[in-house]
């Protein structure tokens, strides 16, 4: 890590330009010229947030006049939130994942809401009455613009309890009804609203918690509504270099979705030695450890890690270096000394393999209570996995003891203040003194729908005992490790926009007090992992309506909402097409080249059997042989103190304290199914955007930095359905060798002696 990175987040205070000046950042006009000048609220000429990167971009001033929740607003979000989840879901089953973000939502309703503020009566229904209403208050405003946005959002993240569905139904050819996964999915995506109501306090308000991925947002937000004037010598306008950037993702799109796949993973390492194991291992992107393999795909950059341009330096190289570290250094250094029998397997993959090197038959040790067969489960042997994937849980152990001593070490004094005392006017920053200009949310909201989950999801593990197999107690065990996470893993994601998984966690509590049951160890998993990091997506959309000055109750809305709705589309689109492809995510039994492969699918599978089925005391326990990567817990915890006391040892060394121990260790935490080249892209644009635009190029990085961004993200959206309705749904592909991503056929192969796999050499 360089000199100079502490720049990231050393506190600047900007000073605020008097009004009427032509500055950058400015407040947002409801892009309406006939408009009256609206009544712009500031708090003080020389204030402005701590932060450079928020201070850069986010206006500091609000105009409370424009309405928030309209006819158009409804309409407009309720669409949106339904297209992006039923997309989403569909494309969640393919090879390649398309994620479309809100931010392609972001766009398409602008003129959508423009047209409705020219077509719409403006007629007032009830008339100085309480309920007085009408269709169109006037121009398409930025507060509806947000709002809208917030709806979509809830359309575009994954809704992740789905993974039990299709594990049940499709891996162990199980029945589930439609109502009990309807149960599972609506509680788990609301009863993150009980722990948001109850860090909000911690994590929207104070202004060192901001959240970079919001700026891609309000860049855009920017650039969509404020009326810019072309800078002096020629410069484009934010408008203008969206528009840009926008066609050229759109266009290039083309290339890797559809004629030329191979720019998704160029691994030129395979095209010198077409025939070494070894050296294919060392530079398969997709299927090895990735040396010197590149994306040009912004989809396959984006992908897993979300958009490295909204991903501060100091998070970025952390990262890269727990990147480096486990793929370069403890990965190869296992596989080559054999450890766990590593050469026997690939280096890199998701699969169970027996001891001989062959997959497992996970069928043949299931019960038909769905139970594990012990009885079975010796005679077939003990549970193998590739020397990564073992890697990959035992990093696993040391991010999650990492994230709470973190936490405890470099924010605790912080917490306890904001615990023993109420916010104040001198802690807070411009938009926390503009946003208390509003009525807040009442916390009992926050506590009837947590009670409410809760309760719900009690009783339905009581009635449906035999399809959830988890018992009460279970909901309550996981609200406990929800609640006690959510407030440490909320600190570092809205530091650094990386978030540590809980997932193993759960697993490995779960799977030591109730072995043997896969299905309520994915159900405690979803319970106890999906309700915080729904947590913190309410949370991280509420620092978005905090930093656009919408009412807060506006807010809490459009969050409810637009989580029910998109709960119900994911599911019922899932639902679909679980009953209309033939064969979905059985690779043995697809046609060639079919793309309803299902790689997330497959991994969370993995998972239920390692750690539900067989368990965590076979595996990792004093019966498994990978018991010692339980010291991963202790590295975990000790790795922080060693960084904080470095930072007490060299107060004056500031890089030290950007050593985010949490973010470092779980670098990898999505790999698989995020691969080796998924990284190495991404870390690249970060490093070019957060260190070398941001230090060298500063003015056109705060111009155009974010709205980059969203305009990637936004083009590979577009360009990806339209490919998808003109081709994929006529299955019209093209057959040359630049539709093989990767081309290292052998990156998957054994290298210990004797061991046969299919088109693999033997050793």
């Amino acid at each position: 890590m360089g000199s100079g990175q502490h720049e990231i987040i050393t506190p600047l205070i900007v000073k605020q330009p008097q009004q009427g000046q032509a500055h950058y950042p400015g407040g947002l006009s409801s892009g309406s010229e006939d408009r009256p000048p609206p009544p712009s609220h500031g708090v003080g000429d020389a204030e402005n947030s701590p932060i450079e990167q928020v201070a850069l971009t986010v206006p500091a001033t609000d105009d409370s006049t424009l309405p928030a929740v309209t006819f158009r607003t409804l309409v407009l979000g309720i669409l949106a939130c339904s297209l992006l989840s039923f997309l989403n879901q569909f494309f969640w089953y393919r090879r390649e994942p398309l994620s479309l973000t809100s931010i392609s939502a972001q766009i398409a309703v602008v003129p959508f809401g423009h047209l409705l503020a020219s077509v719409l009566p403006r007629r007032v229904f009830f008339p100085g009455r309480r309920w007085e209403f009408t269709l169109n208050p006037g121009p398409f405003n930025v507060k509806e613009h947000v709002l809208i946005t917030i709806f979509a959002n809830a359309g575009a993240g994954n809704v992740y309890s789905i993974h039990i569905v299709s594990a049940v139904k499709i891996f162990y050819r199980r029945e589930m009804p439609f109502l009990v996964a309807l149960i599972v999915v609506l509680t788990t995506q609301v009863l993150g609203f009980g722990w948001a109501g109850v860090f909000r306090r911690y994590l929207v308000e104070p202004a060192a918690m901001w959240w970079p991925q919001n700026l891609v947002q309000v860049s855009l937000f920017r650039a969509l509504h404020e009326k810019e004037h072309r800078p002096k010598g020629g410069r484009l306008t934010r408008n203008h270099f969206f528009l840009i950037a926008f066609l050229c993702s759109f266009a290039y799109y083309v290339l890797p979705g559809y004629l030329f796949p191979m720019l998704s993973s160029i691994s030129w390492i395979c095209w010198i030695f077409p025939s070494s194991v070894i050296a294919q291992q060392l530079g398969s992107g997709l299927h090895g450890l990735g040396i010197g393999a590149f994306g040009l795909d912004w989809a396959s950059i984006s992908s897993y890690l979300g958009s490295p341009l909204a991903s501060p330096w100091f998070a970025t190289a952390n990262i890269a270096i727990g990147f480096v570290l486990v793929t370069y250094v403890i990965t190869p250094i296992a596989y080559w000394l054999n450890i766990y029998k590593a050469r026997t397997f690939p280096i890199f993959s998701d699969a169970l393999f027996k001891s001989d090197g062959q997959h497992y038959n996970i069928s043949s040790i299931i019960d038909s209570n769905f139970h594990l067969d012990v009885n079975a489960y010796e005679k077939e042997g003990p549970l193998y996995l590739s020397i990564f994937f073992a890697m990959y849980y035992g990093i696993g152990f040391a991010c999650l003891t990492a994230t709470v001593v973190h936490v405890f070490l470099f924010h605790g004094r912080d917490i306890w203040q904001l615990s023993m005392s109420a916010f104040n006017e001198k802690k807070m920053d411009v938009h926390a003194k503009l946003m208390r200009r509003y009525k807040q949310v009442p916390e009992w909201w926050f506590t009837c729908i947590l009670l409410l989950s809760i309760t719900v999801a009690v009783l339905a593990c009581e009635y449906f005992k035999d399809q959830l197999q988890l018992p009460w107690w279970g909901i309550l065990l996981a609200c406990g490790v929800a609640i006690f996470f959510t407030l440490p893993v909320g600190v570092i994601t809205a530091t650094t926009n990386q978030t540590p998984a809980l997932n193993v966690i759960t697993e490995y509590i779960i799977g030591y007090i109730y072995p043997g049951y896969p299905v309520a160890n994915i159900l405690f998993k979803v319970y106890g992992y999906i309700s915080m990091k729904q947590g913190i997506t309410f949370l991280q959309d509420f620092k978005l309506g905090h930093y656009m000055k919408i009412p807060p109750r506006s807010m809490f809305m459009a969050q409810v909402v637009g989580t029910v709705i998109a709960s119900l589309v994911h599911l019922t689109t899932a639902w679909w097409l679980m009953g209309t492809i033939p064969n979905i995510c059985d690779k043995a039994q697809l046609p060639a080249g079919s793309p309803w492969t299902c790689p997330g699918d497959h991994v969370f599978y993995d998972a239920s059997v390692i750690w539900g089925l067989v368990g965590p005391r076979r595996i990792f326990g004093n019966l498994g042989h990978y018991s010692a990567t339980n010291w991963f817990f202790l590295i975990g915890a000790l790795a922080p103190f060693i960084v904080w006391l470095a930072h007490k040892a060299f107060p004056g060394k500031e890089w030290i304290r950007l050593i985010t121990m949490p973010v470092l260790l779980g670098a990898t935490v999505n790999m698989p199914p995020a691969t080796a080249v998924n990284f190495t892209s991404w870390i690249t644009v970060g490093f070019l955007s957060g260190f070398v635009a941001y230090r060298y190029h500063r003015a056109w990085w705060g111009r155009h930095n974010y709205v980059l961004s969203g305009a990637l993200d936004a083009g590979l959206a577009f360009m990806g359905v339209l490919l998808y309705l003109c081709l994929g749904v006529e299955h019209i592909s093209l057959n040359w060798w630049g539709d093989n991503p990767d081309g290292c056929p052998l990156a998957s192969c054994p290298t210990a002696k004797g061991v046969t796999m299919g088109g693999c050499p033997v050793f």
